[in-house]
């Protein structure tokens, strides 16, 4: 059972790669070493700088300290600034806390430095301790960072999870016998997880509590199936938490929008057509699946135009629905708008559909009634009635 929930900071909570590699080329350029362009400087993301400037630019360990100390010259005043936590962190992490799960961290950067960080974010009171090494100390393993981490947070090895996104911090954990979470948003590289034999391998924030509580399912292999003109399906191998094999069924679908419109007159835009595989005709908000590299706001201006001839200069985001997420990864934009003007419906040739209007109120009580059954209609209703009573 996961207690504890360890974090390396650089590439894995926060983006600092700005400022950490421009103040890298800054120590570069000061001392004449010929080196590439600051943008390619990711490979100072991760280890200590005394080793990166001794291993990859073939300097003295007397010439990597004075080189160190150049970098933090740029580093404490301006590259420190240029960093940003990644999307979706700070929510993840008071989730995990509501979870009940110990939080650290253990990084490689110099602990002033993490800290004030997580304070201008005012992230830090969600810690509860923070592993990382001081300026006259940063050549310190991660095995050891991490080691200090587990025993300050009070828990054993294989009650904890390191968080990382380069694979120090797997072989980090491999060392302390601590479970390994590779995440794609950082520096590193899937095939450097897989060499470095992470556990796990992820590409989205919030998986990271997927695994902490035990849920997360490992895909290890994918059978294509069957591929259409809007949807893709494919069996994939899994492995549960308990280790455990499974297979899952998939439909890949690009994804889609749906606009609940009302006119002047407080009545909603409709279309009815016949559903062919519930063989039945419905009633619906205009909808439409997304073109490939489409943006959702375009879509649902373009759709609503397309079915129902309507044209509207604003829509306000009701946001996203999964559908059915048993077995697809369709995911449906919805929006409101309201005062359209109206020109020629642009149905596609094999579109066939009936333009309507329903007083909202009426479309209220047919929803609550059951008569209308298409779920995203449903949503966009509900979204919509609530936020007009507030």
């Amino acid at each position: 059972m996961t207690k504890a929930v360890i974090f390396d900071f650089d590439g894995t909570l926060c983006d600092t790669g700005i400022g950490v590699k421009k103040s890298a080329k800054f120590a570069l350029d000061a001392f004449d070493i010929e080196s590439p362009d600051w943008e390619e400087l990711d490979f100072f993301i991760g280890p200590p700088l005394l080793v990166t400037f001794q291993e990859k630019f073939n300097q003295s360990a007397a010439d990597a300290e004075k080189l160190v100390k150049k970098y933090r010259e740029r580093y404490t005043n301006i590259g420190l600034y240029e960093s940003e936590f990644y999307p979706g962190i700070p929510s993840l992490l008071q989730r995990l806390k509501n979870d009940g799960m110990k939080l650290g961290i253990a990084s490689s950067k110099p602990i002033n430095y993490v800290e004030e960080l997580l304070i201008k974010a005012g992230l830090i009171d969600l810690f509860d301790y923070i592993s990382a090494v001081s300026f006259t100390a940063d050549c310190e393993t991660k095995q050891s960072i991490i080691d200090r981490c587990l025993k300050e947070l009070n828990v054993q090895s294989d009650e904890a999870i390191m968080v990382g996104d380069r694979f120090y911090d797997m072989d980090g954990a491999r060392e302390t016998g601590v479970t390994s979470v590779g995440v794609l948003w950082g520096f590193g590289s899937k095939f450097e997880f897989i060499e470095s034999g992470a556990k796990y391998i992820i590409d989205k924030v919030e998986d990271v509590e997927a695994v902490a509580l035990g849920l997360y399912e490992r895909c290890e292999n994918v059978q294509g199936i069957f591929s259409g003109n809007v949807i893709s399906v494919h069996q994939d191998d899994v492995i549960l938490s308990n280790d455990k094999p499974a297979t899952r069924e998939c439909v890949d679908h690009p994804g889609g929008v749906g606009i609940i419109c009302l006119n002047e007159n407080d009545e909603v835009l409709l279309v009815r057509q016949f559903r062919y595989p519930y063989k039945e005709m419905i009633y619906e908000i205009p909808a439409g699946k997304l073109e490939k590299d489409e943006d959702p706001y375009d879509a649902a201006l373009r759709e609503l135009h397309e079915e129902c001839g309507a044209v509207c200069e604003k829509l306000t985001p009701l946001g996203e629905i999964y559908p059915t997420p048993g077995y697809t990864n369709e995911i449906i934009r919805l929006y409101a708008a309201e005062n359209p003007t109206f020109t020629e419906q642009k149905l596609d040739d094999d579109e066939f559909l009936q333009a309507s209007t329903m007083k909202f109120s009426t479309l209220c009580a047919k929803v609550m009634s059951g008569e209308i059954k298409d779920a995203k209609t449903i949503i966009a209703v509900m979204k919509l009635k609530e936020l007009r009573n507030k």
